[in-house]
């Protein structure tokens, strides 16, 4: 195993860590290290990372329903426009796409490219949620259900499109749409997330040759970082780690459309 393998490996297992210790956004990192440090190309990357992202989720979603933190109904109508949406962005969307989009001049924007730029975006407005870390409960008298279809489908495509779960985006929609608690909403997104993740992974499976014996590998990894990070809170404040890893995500995103735009 070369020097580039174990930092592969180490990053599974710090995508974990962070997920146990801030609950969520470790994911995001799980595309960059399988496109940087694995040189996997970005579709099998976004649908490898659909695995990793759909069943670490489902380790918190399952804790978070022994602590009866779920709102089902909530999720069921939220998760059912989304995981319809991911699967059809993966199954048939993403297979669509032609390898080279449009030309600039002597710029050639492919399929590769446009898939790893539009990541970096998500990454900065994730990062841009986790720096602002505000964390404010909204009184909801009637739940908007339209609109929390429709914010469902939107995430859908989101997560199908990149492969990271959307949580930065999913949990302000149940706070200010469905009125749900902050920590109901955490719990709440994480249960939505293992759904659309591993539903939308389902999609690619009939179009790609998929590792299993690494992919497995990678997720088990980052399943015991969870519990690691788990640990960990006991001794680390994770509220304010969170803000700090923000501005890690921030740099990555950056970083990401630099590298791009100068391979």
């Amino acid at each position: 195993m070369g020097i580039i393998e174990i930092l592969g490996y180490t990053g599974a297992l710090m995508v974990g860590i962070v997920l146990g210790l801030i609950g969520g956004g470790g994911s995001i990192l799980t595309v960059p290290i399988l496109v940087y440090l694995f040189y996997l190309n970005p579709v099998t990357a976004t649908a490898y990372s659909l695995f990793v992202v759909g069943t670490s989720a489902l380790v918190g979603a399952l804790r978070n329903m022994q602590k009866k933190l779920v709102v089902f109904k909530t999720a069921f109508i939220f998760a059912g426009p989304a995981f319809v949406m991911v699967f059809i962005t993966r199954k048939f969307v993403i297979p669509a796409i032609p390898h080279t989009l449009f030309y600039i001049g002597d710029f050639q924007l492919t399929k590769n490219l446009g898939i790893m730029v539009f990541f970096a975006i998500i990454m900065l407005l994730a990062s841009i949620t986790m720096i602002r870390n505000k964390e404010q409960d909204r009184e909801v008298k009637t739940t908007n259900y339209p609109l929390l279809m429709l914010q469902g489908t939107i995430i859908g495509f989101v997560t199908g499109m990149v492969g990271a779960g959307g949580g930065f985006l999913i949990i302000p929609a149940l706070v200010l749409l469905a009125g749900i608690p902050m920590k109901k909403a955490v719990a709440t997104s994480l249960f939505i997330i293992a759904i659309n993740s591993l539903i939308g992974f389902t999609g690619d499976i009939s179009n790609m040759n998929i590792d299993w014996l690494f992919l497995l590998t990678f997720t088990s990894i980052s399943v015991a970082g969870i519990f690691i990070g788990i640990w960990l809170n006991k001794f680390i404040d994770g509220k304010k780690l969170k803000k700090a890893f923000g501005w890690f995500v921030l740099l990555m995103g950056v970083y990401i459309i630099y590298k791009e735009f100068t391979m």
